[in-house]
C-alpha cells in the first residue's frame, strides 16, 4: 500500500456560499505527520471532518488504505472508517476514570482489552493514574489519554484537530513533543490541523497550507519556509523581510546592494530574506543601519533595522554582542535570496 489516506479533489459547499474546501487534493504515506497549516476559518479542519467522516463531500474521493471511504456514490461512516480523533477539547468521559476512558472502543475478550489499556497506559506514562478521574488530571495528562483512547482501536490514521490549544504555552510545547514521540514510537499515520506556524515547524514530515478553502503548497518544513511558493505563503510562514530588487540572471540589485539569487530572474523582482540570513556586525562592509528596537532571546537577538533610505528590515543576531536601540551597524545578505516576480507573486519550486 502506497498510500495511508488520498484524497482527491474535494470540495464542500454550504448553501450555495463560496467553497469552505475547494478541490483540495492530498497523499499521506504510511507513518506519515501531516499538518494542516492556515489561518483560522481557512477550511482546514472543515477538510479534518471530510476526512473524519463528520462532513459529506459536495464532490470528491477519499481513500484509506484500500478502501473508498467516500465519492460520488459511496459514504462510509465515522465509526466504519478505523479513523482516530483527538478533538481540541480532549472529550473525554467525565463519570469515567482514566483506564475506562481508554478502554471505550475496544472490542474483544476482557483480557485482550486490559492488555491494551496497560500497554497504552504505559505508553503515555500513565500507568498511576489508570484509576484517577479526568477532574483529577492536569490538562496536559488529560491530553494524553484523549491521545491514547484515540489509539486504543489501532487506527489505520489518526486525526488531530488542534489539540494543545487549551494548553499555556510551556506545557503546550512539552505535550506536543510527547505526542509526537508516541506517534513515532506506535507508527501511526497522522493528520494534525494548527494555525500555529511554529507547531507546524517543529512537528510535520510535511505541511498542507490551505487558505480559503484551496491547497497552496504541500511541502516538507525545510521546504516551506525556504522555498515558499508565493508571498502570501512566505508571509504567514515566519517572520519576512520584502526588498524591491532588479534581478539579471543569479543577482539582483537591490537596497542591499548586489545579492545572489536561489533562482534565476530577470526584471523587477520582490526578494524574500529571512531574518537569519541577514549578517549583522560592526565592520562586515555591507551597509549602515541603524537598530530601531532588539528583542533579546537568551540564544539570539531580534532587531528591528533601518538603512539610510528608510528601509526597514528585520534581523537575526546572536549574543555575542548585546545591541541597543540607536547603535549604528552594517548589514548584508549571508545567503541568497528567493525572488518572486512582481505580477504573479509565484517562484519556482
Amino acid at each position: 500500500m502506497e498510500y495511508s489516506l488520498q484524497a482527491d479533489h474535494l470540495t464542500k459547499l454550504y448553501n450555495g456560499q463560496s467553497p469552505a474546501v475547494n478541490d483540495v487534493t492530498l497523499r499521506v504515506r504510511p507513518g506519515e505527520f501531516l499538518t494542516l497549516l492556515g489561518p483560522s476559518g481557512g477550511g482546514k479542519t472543515t477538510t479534518l471532518r471530510l476526512l473524519a467522516g463528520f462532513e459529506t463531500p459536495t464532490s470528491g474521493r477519499i481513500q484509506i488504505g484500500d478502501h473508498i471511504v467516500a465519492d460520488d456514490s459511496h459514504f462510509t461512516p465515522p465509526e466504519k472508517r478505523k479513523v482516530g480523533m483527538v478533538f481540541q477539547d480532549y472529550a473525554l468521559f467525565p463519570h469515567v476514570d482514566v483506564a475506562g476512558n481508554i478502554a471505550f472502543g475496544l472490542r474483544g475478550p476482557r483480557k485482550e482489552q486490559s492488555r491494551r489499556v496497560e500497554r497504552l497506559l504505559s505508553l503515555i506514562g500513565m500507568t498511576q493514574f489508570a484509576e484517577r478521574m479526568p477532574y483529577e488530571l492536569s490538562g496536559g495528562q488529560q491530553q494524553r489519554v484523549a491521545l491514547a483512547r484515540a489509539l486504543a482501536p489501532n487506527p489505520d490514521i489518526l486525526l488531530l484537530d488542534e489539540p494543545f490549544s487549551n494548553l499555556d504555552t510551556g506545557l503546550r510545547a512539552q505535550v506536543r513533543t510527547e505526542v509526537r514521540h508516541i506517534l513515532l514510537e506506535t507508527g501511526t499515520t497522522a493528520i494534525f490541523v494548527t494555525h500555529d506556524q511554529h507547531e507546524a515547524l517543529s512537528l510535520s514530515d510535511e505541511i498542507a497550507v490551505i487558505f480559503d478553502g484551496k491547497l497552496i503548497q504541500v511541502a516538507t518544513p525545510h521546504v516551506l519556509y525556504n522555498r515558499p511558493v508565493n508571498m502570501q505563503v512566505a508571509k504567514f510562514v515566519g517572520d519576512a523581510n520584502f526588498l524591491p530588487a532588479e534581478a539579471h540572471g543569479m543577482t539582483a540589485d537591490s537596497r542591499l546592494g548586489e545579492v545572489k539569487l536561489f533562482h534565476p530572474k530577470t526584471g523587477r523582482v520582490q526578494l524574500m530574506i529571512r531574518p537569519e540570513a541577514l549578517a549583522v556586525g560592526i565592520d562586515n562592509d555591507g551597509k549602515p543601519a541603524t537598530v530601531l528596537w532588539r528583542e533579546f532571546f537568551g540564544h539570539f537577538q531580534r532587531l528591528g533595522l533601518a538603512l539610510a533610505d528608510g528601509t526597514e528590515l528585520i534581523a537575526q543576531a546572536g549574543v555575542d554582542r548585546y545591541y541597543r536601540r540607536g547603535d549604528l551597524v552594517s548589514v548584508s545578505l549571508a545567503l541568497p535570496a528567493l525572488a518572486y516576480d512582481n505580477e504573479s507573486e509565484h517562484v519556482l519550486v
